[in-house]
């Protein structure tokens, strides 16, 4: 997958490549933003340089995410206005608690949060249910957790269902690549692709006999466990690093699942009580 790089482009051709990726005609990016047709014409082959304001108001119309903003304004001659903070700044704690919050009152079931490249940042303790039996290197900081998730080594010898999942995680992927022109994202993409798989992947995610979601099934310890997946964001962002922030949550699928994992959870409360005293 290429993505063509942006930094050296000038402006009009970048939000020119934003809108086309949105598919949307110079008409009806001119509705919304309130412009006329011709002023937009303009500003995407050069002949007009935007105001920082324009710059803005566009962006917010193609949903244009808070880097590429930055961009963009860069590229137009303005300095960049969206923060970029560190996760691990005092700025940045309440974020960090709140997210700690989510994952440790998910327990039992595993959750991990990533940030735009898919590297974890957080994980709660039942995330250890996935990386059971994973290579090293693959537990190294940073961890990528789409390549824990499809590497030979990693999670992908104990997935059941690797085909569909696989083609899951790839969709979502490509779309977000699609979403954000980010070349890093290309090529993770790329590198993801060239794993073996032994399974068919679905073209289309076209759901069986009374399936809801996507489930990921994974064997442990002689067993098969089948969860669903949410997907929590900060809704109010304005730094970069929140904007990218996201937690996965995953959920256990069937009852037979909830018992076993709240089993398991019992069973290593008691063990680990028991080697406090």
């Amino acid at each position: 997958m290429m993505v063509a790089g942006q930094r050296q482009r000038p402006v009009g051709q970048l939000l020119r490549g934003w809108r086309e990726r949105r598919r949307l005609s110079q008409l009806e990016l001119a509705i919304l933003a309130e412009i006329s047709t011709r002023h937009l014409s303009f500003v995407e082959t050069g002949r007009a340089m935007p105001s920082r304001d324009m710059v803005l108001r566009l962006a917010e119309q193609l949903d244009v995410p808070l880097r590429e903003r930055n961009q963009l304004l860069l590229a137009a001659g303005y300095a960049p206005i969206y923060p970029r903070t560190p996760l691990d700044s005092p700025a940045l704690a309440p974020v960090r608690t709140a997210v700690r919050q989510v994952l440790a009152a998910h327990q039992p079931y595993p959750a991990v949060a990533v940030d735009r490249a898919w590297c974890v940042v957080e994980a709660n303790a039942s995330i250890g249910l996935f990386t059971a039996g994973v290579a090293a290197p693959l537990l190294a900081p940073p961890i990528n957790a789409l390549r824990l998730a499809l590497h030979p080594a990693g999670m992908a010898a104990r997935i059941v269902n690797l085909g569909e999942w696989r083609a899951h995680l790839l969709g979502r992927l490509r779309r977000q690549v699609a979403q954000s022109g980010d070349s890093e994202l290309a090529d993770l993409y790329d590198e993801l692709r060239a794993y073996p798989c032994d399974q068919p992947e679905p073209e289309v995610e076209i759901p069986g006999a009374g399936e809801v979601v996507v489930p990921l099934r994974i064997r442990d310890d002689g067993r098969e466990l089948a969860f669903f997946g949410t997907v929590l964001t900060i809704g109010t962002p304005r730094d970069v690093t929140v904007a990218e922030l996201s937690v996965e949550s995953f959920f256990p699928l069937d009852e037979a699942t909830a018992v076993e994992v709240a089993a398991t959870a019992e069973r290593e409360w008691r063990v680990g009580s028991a080697s406090a005293r």
